[in-house]
């Protein structure tokens, strides 16, 4: 069930804000695993690009694959040479289970639709497992505490796959913030805009209208990708939290139109016709404990051009991504002009992260979003292996998934502010900041 932004109060939005932690998952490294055996659920677009990157992995054993469509698992098998073949379970709405329940998996892969998510989860993780799971890890504010509270009482990884956290000017401006290049770090911004308004309509695309059902809800739907990248600028769940937040919404001035005319012309869209939809663009501002502010947005119909923006503004200098000149990264200043791209080119000689200067231009070649996705899937098997805290924990996946709800709340509720909840029930304080220094780990050997 989704959330009811509507009906719901605040006080119900905060109140397991005083329970207390059962185990501090920030910082927790789970007994090494040498060879991490998976399980994939959903072999769609993301799931179909994962099973891709992880043959390039070694000390990894694909054991089980499961898809809705027997077809979608079926052709992900084959994608495996030699004598690997993954068992396959598909054929019913309950298959995941069966894969869940194996005593022979150490990682859930999950690439569903949205709703799915959690429940898939939390199965795995009362099942033994570690989970990784698209974005957003939960839809609606109850089940991010059940998945907070089921990996603290588990101690199992519940990571959200927030792969551009592992772009390469995301991670640069992260350790330059680190290093103090920005000074105090007093504003962030982060987007997702991206003209997807063709793909609501093709049944190609999006098994069940999934993506469409989840677009009837009025709110930031989808603020990770913007907000994953800065709360770690923030050090958010480590040494300031999200305190309130904002948000408000324009009309929905396309999807609502075309469902009705879809609708006239194709039965399968008839469920849509005279529904409501988010409004085309969703600004959502958050204030954190610390005093500083977030700005988001979100806008997935209208016709723009593409902007994953990516903006740091600190007491010493500024950074931003998008716009983008040809063959751009980014932009830093360190006052009214942009540094020039030789000045850049040293910059990032001097901050590039570890992970980059190790196995950069290998992600590059093998790809997923420029290489941002190999450089993810990379680094969490290599902290499973090497039994290293993982860089994104269950506090970021509730926490950045948790914008979306509340957002909708605000949004219904003449942009009036909520309460963010502290999932971390104030470990944030004093949990350790990620560690991209790659002191430890880094043995995970690559197949070219």
């Amino acid at each position: 069930m989704h959330f009811d932004a509507a009906n719901a109060q605040p006080a119900l939005i905060s109140s397991r804000g005083s329970r207390p932690q059962k185990f501090n998952m920030s910082g927790y490294a789970a007994p090494k695993i040498d060879t991490v055996r998976i399980g994939y659920i959903g072999l769609g677009n993301r799931g179909g690009g994962a099973i891709q990157r992880i043959q390039k992995l070694e000390n990894v054993e694909v054991k089980a694959l499961c898809d809705i469509r027997t077809a979608n698992a079926e052709a992900a098998r084959n994608t495996f040479k030699g004598d690997v073949k993954p068992q396959v379970y598909s054929g019913s709405a309950d298959a995941w289970k069966k894969m869940c329940e194996r005593d022979d998996i150490d990682l859930v892969y999950i690439c569903t639709p949205w709703s799915l998510h959690a429940p898939m989860a939390l199965y795995a993780m009362e099942h033994g497992k570690h989970v990784a799971v698209e974005i957003p890890v939960a839809t609606t504010v109850d089940d991010c505490w059940k998945l907070v509270e089921t990996s603290e009482r588990t101690k199992k990884h519940c990571m959200m796959l927030e792969n551009c956290c592992y772009d390469f000017f995301e991670m640069l401006t992260l350790n330059m913030a680190r290093q103090g290049y920005f000074g105090d770090v007093v504003h962030v911004e982060g987007a997702y805009i991206h003209d997807i308004y063709d793909s609501f309509f093709d049944t190609t695309k999006r098994y069940d209208h999934w993506r469409l059902k989840e677009n009837q809800r009025n709110g930031n739907l989808y603020p990770m990708h913007g907000l994953g990248p800065v709360a770690q600028v923030l050090d958010i769940n480590r040494g300031d939290k999200m305190d309130y937040l904002v948000s408000m919404s324009s009309n929905d001035f396309m999807l609502g139109q075309q469902a009705e005319k879809v609708a006239k012309e194709n039965p399968a869209f008839q469920q849509f016709a005279g529904k409501k939809f988010r409004g085309n663009m969703n600004t959502t501002t958050i204030r954190t404990a610390k005093g500083k502010t977030i700005m988001l947005q979100h806008d997935v119909t209208s016709p723009r051009v593409y902007s994953r923006l990516h903006l740091i503004s600190g007491t010493k200098g500024s950074a931003q991504k998008y716009p983008l000149a040809e063959g751009e990264q980014g932009r830093i200043s360190q006052g009214h002009e942009w540094l020039t791209p030789e000045n850049f080119k040293l910059l990032e000689q001097k901050f590039q992260p570890e992970i980059v200067k190790r196995i950069g231009e290998l992600a590059k070649k093998i790809g997923g979003h420029g290489g941002m996705d190999f450089l993810m899937d990379w680094r969490l098997i290599d902290c499973l292996r090497n039994g290293l805290p993982l860089d994104q924990d269950v506090y970021d996946a509730a926490s950045w998934s948790v914008i979306a709800p509340l957002s909708e709340w605000s949004v219904a509720h003449r942009s009036n502010s909520i309460d963010i909840p502290d999932f971390t029930s104030g470990a944030w304080k004093n949990n350790k900041p990620v560690d991209i220094a790659l002191e430890k780990g880094g043995n995970t050997g690559v197949r070219i």
